[in-house]
């Protein structure tokens, strides 16, 4: 069991380093099954935000030299959570959570896109000039 439990964590953590390669697999995999290739490039989005949370977290933790990278991500979606579910309820007068969710998730794909780009970035520049 608990070498199995081991696998998974280096599967995880090597899908994790390279976002793009599980995000064209998916897409590219799931689009020729479903021959939908904007579901796939949905579930493409999806599958790898749970990558690059992973990723940022570590790389984040690693340049503070702090533990607050995970936790501070998940803050940040549990308040945009909060402020989408707010706008919608003075708009609408309810809350549909599934949607809410489904865009603090997708909207966390971008940021986190966006974040791992600059993190690599600063990291790889870190340690090329740092040594």
């Amino acid at each position: 069991m608990n070498y199995l439990l081991e696998s998974v964590k280096h599967l995880y953590a090597y899908l994790a380093v390279v976002p793009l390669i599980p995000f064209a697999l998916i897409y590219f995999g799931y689009g020729a099954y479903v021959k939908d290739r904007k579901r796939a490039f949905r579930m493409a989005m999806d599958v790898t935000t749970a990558l690059l949370i992973g990723c940022v977290a570590v790389l984040f933790d690693k340049m503070s030299g702090s533990g607050f990278g995970l936790y501070g991500i998940l803050l940040v979606m549990l308040i945009g959570g909060g402020l989408l579910g707010n706008a919608q309820f003075r708009r609408k007068g309810s809350v549909d959570v599934k949607r809410i969710l489904r865009a603090v998730w997708r909207l966390g794909f971008f940021a986190m896109s966006v974040l791992y780009l600059l993190l690599m970035c600063i990291g790889i520049g870190q340690s090329l000039f740092m040594t």
